[in-house]
C-alpha cells in the first residue's frame, strides 16, 4: 500500500487553518472588543497582549494557502474564483488592522482615535468576511469540467451572512477570554463581565448554524442523523454543552486561564463538526481531496520541505509565546 499523499496534505492544511483560526482569532477578537473599552490605557494594554505575536499568527494562513495551491490546485482555483470578493475584503481588513497596530502607538492623542477606528473596522471586516467565505464554502461551490460554474455573487446568501456574524461573536469570546488570561484589575473584571453574555451568544449562533446546515443540505443531514453515524458523532454536540457549562463555571469563579482554554476547546469542537459535515470533499459538495489532488511527484516534493518547516514554525511560535508569557500591565508593554 502506497502513502496516501492527498490525505497527508489534507491533514496539514486542516491543521494550518485551525492554528490560524485559534491564534489570529483572539487577535481579531481584541479589535472587536475595542468599542467596549473607552479608556486609552486599557486599549494600550489590550493591544500589548498580542503586539509581540500578532503578525506571526498569520504564518498559518500563508501555510494553508500555499499548501492548497501546491497540493490541491483544482480546489485553489475553484474556491478562490468563487470567493474572490469576500477574500479580498478580508485581506483589506487585515491590512487596515496591521497598519493600525503599528501607527496607533506612534500617533498623537488627537489622531489616535482614527487608528483605533481603523483597528476596530479592520478586525470586524476581516472577521465578518472570513465567516461569509466559510458559509459560502459550506453551502457548496458548483464545478463543471473542473472549473467554477457559478456567478461572482453566489457567495452572498443569508446563511453566509449569518456565518459572518457568528464568527464575530466567536472571535469576540476568544479575545475576551484571552484578555482574562493576560490582564488584571479593572480590565480583567470588565472582560469577566463580558464573557458570560458572549458565551451565551456563541452557544446560540453555534446552535443556529448547526441546525441550519443540515436543514439546507440533505447530504449533511444524512451524515449526521442516520445510524450508526448518529452514535459516532453525538459526542461532539454533547462535548460542546459540557465545555460551555465549564466555561460558565470558570467565569463565575473568576478563573484566569480556564476560560481561554475552554474557549479553545469550543472552537476546536466547532471545527470538528465542520470537518464531519464536509469530509472528504475539499470542494463541497462533490469534489474529494483525491479528485482535486496534484500529481504525487508534486505533493511528495512539497512534503519534504513542509515537514521540515512546520516544526520550525511551531518552535518559534512556542518560543515567542513563552518569552512574552504572563500578565500585561499598564506599566509594562511591548511598545
Amino acid at each position: 500500500m502506497g502513502i496516501d499523499l492527498p490525505l497527508i496534505w489534507a491533514v496539514i492544511i486542516i491543521f494550518g487553518v485551525m492554528m490560524y483560526v485559534i491564534m489570529d482569532g483572539f487577535d481579531l477578537g481584541i479589535g472587536i472588543l475595542f468599542p467596549f473599552m473607552k479608556d486609552k490605557t486599557d486599549r494600550d494594554v489590550m493591544m500589548n497582549t498580542v503586539a509581540p505575536v500578532w503578525d506571526g499568527n498569520e504564518t498559518w494562513l500563508v501555510l494553508g494557502g500555499a499548501g492548497l495551491f501546491g497540493a490541491f490546485p483544482l480546489a485553489y482555483s475553484v474556491v478562490l474564483e468563487a470567493l474572490y470578493l469576500p477574500l479580498i475584503f478580508m485581506l483589506i481588513g487585515l491590512i487596515f488592522r496591521g497598519v493600525a497596530f503599528e501607527f496607533r502607538f506612534k500617533a498623537t492623542d488627537i489622531k489616535r482615535h482614527l487608528w483605533d477606528k481603523a483597528f476596530i473596522g479592520g478586525s470586524l471586516v476581516a472577521t465578518f468576511f472570513q465567516g461569509v467565505a466559510l458559509g459560502a464554502y459550506i453551502d457548496g461551490i458548483p464545478v463543471v469540467d473542473r472549473a467554477y460554474a457559478g456567478g461572482g455573487l453566489d457567495w452572498l446568501t443569508p446563511f453566509s451572512l449569518f456565518c459572518g456574524l457568528a464568527l464575530i461573536v466567536a472571535y469576540a469570546l476568544l479575545g475576551c477570554t484571552w484578555l482574562i488570561m493576560k490582564t488584571e484589575g479593572a480590565l480583567q473584571k470588565a472582560m469577566h463581565d463580558l464573557a458570560r453574555p458572549l458565551a451565551i451568544a456563541t452557544l446560540v449562533v453555534m446552535a443556529i448554524v448547526s441546525l441550519w446546515t443540515p436543514l439546507a443540505h440533505q447530504d449533511i443531514a444524512d451524515r449526521w442523523f442516520t445510524l450508526p453515524n448518529l452514535f459516532w458523532f453525538m459526542p461532539v454536540p454533547a462535548l460542546v454543552v459540557l465545555t460551555m457549562y465549564g466555561l460558565f463555571k470558570a467565569v463565575a469563579r473568576n478563573a484566569n486561564y480556564t476560560p481561554f482554554l475552554l474557549t479553545l476547546v469550543l472552537i476546536f469542537l466547532g471545527y470538528s463538526g465542520l470537518g464531519i459535515s464536509l469530509w472528504p470533499n475539499i470542494i463541497p459538495p462533490s469534489v474529494s481531496i483525491w479528485a482535486a489532488a496534484s500529481p504525487p511527484q508534486s505533493q511528495g516534493f512539497m512534503l519534504v520541505g513542509t515537514l521540515f518547516i512546520i516544526p520550525l514554525i511551531l518552535g518559534y511560535t512556542f518560543w515567542s509565546y513563552y518569552v512574552f508569557r504572563g500578565k500585561v500591565t499598564h506599566e509594562h508593554g511591548y511598545h
